[in-house]
């Protein structure tokens, strides 16, 4: 027997459907992503953490949930909303439908609402707070809620989905991410992502920010050949640098940057002390680490077909993108340049300090899912740390 479930935003708008996953009744903001596929790594994506979640493509759960490809250990976000569900997926490696894997998750979902509505709603007022409940079917009741619930800007969201200790990493990318189909931008050509591409001739030693980072990350980083360390995004400087690392990694991860104080200084004592690379949170708190401010976006990037243009080649990547935060380009110091702009809107996608080795994008070159154009960054932060290690003197 279907059970109804309801959607309450701020606005007093109320959407009414069907319920899949678990019961229950969960607060957040309410966005939506523009992907057609990756709805599974969307779901395990821990920058999603304080959101409930629309797809705007009409059926979603068509191919079930595949173990191998998860981005975190659990599930991040509030709730998830799709035009129609799919009962009966079909795929080889799946193991579950995606019902049941949220109703193992305690995932509340809301299917059989105009979801073309919703979106629209969102793009015009901007994302706003709201609730989500199979318990409490009033409609006056479940808007007093949703306006009742905490803004997520101004929140630490971050101390929810960090790591609790360091840990090595040592798993590298799946096979099928090194087809022959596959393909990364490299100067000015197309070239074929094989396994040569990836497996570099030094073993420099990276450590990773974690801030809510997808698993993806790292495996890209091993694949290069390096060693690997993952340490919860509160560590501080002194904890980094004990572990003498040839470079550091800023992950990506969930909300508003500006109250990430701890993060920002730590940032802030590694400038000029070893090569870092960031992406998303992390290119945004690079940013406020070199003294540029951010600003929340009416109502985000969060898709698999975000058009960015390089400044270097001239060239446009289709790159996959979430965030609610932006880096304000008028806030920029005389040392940070843009390097990327999001040709939707012309905000900054991209910058680098002109005289340190420091660089970051505001979007996800590891992918997964979305297009592989920027696999070339995770070769450019390699090859940051080799230039680095030539001017002081030293090699591996």
């Amino acid at each position: 027997m279907q059970k109804t479930a309801k959607l309450a935003l701020a606005d007093g708008s109320v959407f009414t459907g069907t319920a899949f996953g678990a019961d229950g009744e969960v607060h957040g903001e309410v966005v939506f992503n523009t992907s057609m596929t990756g709805y599974q790594e969307i779901l395990t994506d821990p920058s999603y953490c304080g959101q409930i979640v629309t797809m705007t493509y009409p059926q979603i759960g068509n191919y079930g949930i595949v173990p191998e490809d998860v981005e975190s250990e659990g599930i991040a976000l509030q709730g998830f909303i799709v035009r129609e569900l799919c009962e009966i997926p079909s795929n080889y490696r799946a193991t579950q439908t995606l019902d049941e894997y949220l109703k193992a998750a305690g995932i509340v979902g809301l299917q059989g609402i105009d979801t073309r509505a919703l979106v629209r709603k969102i793009r015009t007022h901007g994302a706003m707070t709201g609730v989500l409940s199979t318990e409490d079917l009033d409609d006056e009741s479940l808007v007093k809620k949703a306006q009742s619930s905490p803004q997520l800007a101004g929140q630490d969201l971050v101390s929810q989905v960090i790591p609790k200790a360091a840990r090595e990493w040592n798993e590298s990318l799946h096979p099928l991410a090194l087809s022959s189909s596959t393909h990364a931008l490299s100067g000015n050509n197309l070239t074929s992502l094989a396994e040569s591409d990836y497996v570099a001739e030094n073993s420099y030693h990276i450590v990773a920010l974690d801030y809510g980072m997808k698993l993806n990350i790292p495996r890209h980083l091993t694949q290069l050949g390096c060693k690997v360390t993952i340490l919860p995004g509160n560590c501080s400087a002194q904890e980094v640098l004990a572990l003498n690392p040839d470079g550091v990694f800023l992950s990506n991860g969930p909300g508003d940057p500006e109250p990430l104080t701890y993060a920002i200084d730590t940032i802030r004592s590694l400038l000029g002390k070893v090569p870092i690379f960031g992406i998303c949170l992390g290119h945004q708190l690079l940013g406020l680490a070199c003294g540029c401010k951010t600003f929340k976006l009416k109502f985000g990037h969060r898709g698999a077909n975000q058009p960015v243009v390089n400044h270097d080649t001239g060239q446009v990547e289709i790159t996959s993108q979430n965030h609610g935060f932006a880096i304000d380009p008028e806030s920029m110091p005389d040392d940070i340049e843009v390097t990327h702009i999001n040709m939707n809107d012309n905000t900054v996608a991209g910058l680098r300090h002109k005289t340190q080795p420091a660089f970051s994008v505001q979007y996800h070159p590891e992918a997964s899912a979305g297009p592989h154009d920027s696999h070339y960054l995770f070769r450019q932060f390699y090859e940051s740390i080799n230039q680095a290690r030539v001017s002081s003197g030293s090699s591996q």
